[in-house]
């Protein structure tokens, strides 16, 4: 994959918070901030599936009732 450099502004505590943490880690700041966005992005994806699946879980009956009328009236859609 290729690579872009960006610059960044950011306080000094941060710098040396993400440095520290980055060489505990034996990891490059570079990849260290990569591996928290992929970190936060995963986290997020997996926010929704949850959201979607409680969504499901408390409305379902809407969606089967909404399936067994198609069933039951082919050819008749609601508007």
């Amino acid at each position: 994959m290729a690579k872009t450099q960006r610059g960044w502004r950011v306080d000094d505590e941060i710098a040396e918070l993400a440095t520290a943490r980055a060489k505990d880690r034996g990891m490059s700041v570079s990849d260290y901030i990569a591996a928290l966005v992929r970190e936060d992005v995963d986290g997020l994806r997996q926010r929704g599936v949850d959201a979607a699946r409680r969504f499901l879980d408390e409305h379902q009956d809407v969606f089967d009732e909404a399936e067994e009328a198609d069933r039951r009236s082919p050819g008749a859609h609601a508007a």
